[in-house]
């Protein structure tokens, strides 16, 4: 039999509109959310109930607790956090030491804070687990726009070199058209993207080519989670290509809802596998 305790969950909440979507999706999927904003990064409008400075869990170790709150999930960018710049209070500073002996490159590193923070009887959870509307749910095409025979052989490239690059822990996006035309590296995929658009201006005739954000092997997607938003379905718009290829059930999709419409205005597909 459950206890009261089984649903709740702390939100650590970084940047974007992407933690207010996941508190009130966990809400409605029947959990207790106990939202902790991570200082110069969360949104405002978020109005968490604690906020923390990266370094300054001890304080929300310590609310957790009294709340009996043991599930705790993280949802918000904080980009490539450098660990130089982290000041850790005293119980941060077990966590940091664990991540630091353990870590060898983004994705260990992601491993090793998981399970440090295990070891102090926490369970993470992932957000799109537990509240699985936050994905494309159900594999295939999400859109009007569907791929053509074309399309589909671009797809099929871009899946395996997405699958190269995410194995050796290079990024996680990739753009194709015919052949690889970008791959995302310590930029980001917003960069990547802005990259492709400049380099496509000048392109004549019809779009082509496709923009592929694929889990990685090994990937922990329990507090490293893809996610594409309206502002994805602009930039692949605006680089002139044909759409978008996503895990099913893996990668956050910011208001699913207002991406589906704007690929729809911008017939552009969006599948997912």
């Amino acid at each position: 039999m459950k206890t009261d305790s089984d649903k709740k969950i702390a939100l650590f909440a970084g940047a974007l509109s992407l933690p207010a979507l996941t508190r009130d999706a966990l809400r409605r999927a029947g959990w207790d959310v106990y939202v902790v904003g991570l200082k110069n990064f969360f949104d405002e409008k978020l109005n968490p109930d604690l906020v923390i400075r990266l370094g300054g869990a001890g304080r929300a170790a310590r609310e957790c607790k009294r709340r009996g709150i043991r599930k705790l999930t993280f949802v918000g960018a904080l980009g490539h956090v450098n660990l130089s710049d982290i000041r850790p209070d005293l119980w941060s500073m077990g966590v940091l030491l664990s991540v630091l002996k353990h870590q060898r490159g983004y994705d260990s590193m992601a491993v090793a804070f998981t399970k440090a923070l295990e070891k102090r009887g926490y369970e993470i959870v992932a957000a799109q687990d537990a509240a699985p509307e936050l994905t494309f749910e159900t594999p295939g095409v999400q859109t009007k726009t569907k791929p053509s025979a074309t399309d589909k052989k671009n797809i099929e490239r871009a899946i395996d070199v997405s699958h190269v690059i995410g194995a050796a822990d290079i990024g996680a996006s990739v753009v194709v058209d015919r052949q690889v035309f970008a791959v995302e590296a310590a930029e980001g995929t917003a960069r990547m993207l802005d990259r492709v658009v400049e380099m496509r201006k000048t392109k004549r005739g019809r779009a082509s080519g496709v923009f592929a954000k694929m889990t990685k092997p090994g990937q922990d997607l329990r507090i490293d989670i893809p996610a594409i938003g309206v502002d994805t379905v602009r930039a692949v718009a605006a680089a002139k290509l044909r759409g978008i290829v996503v895990n099913a059930k893996t990668c956050f999709v910011i208001d699913k809802p207002a991406v589906i419409a704007a690929a729809n205005r911008a017939k552009i597909f969006i599948v997912a596998i």
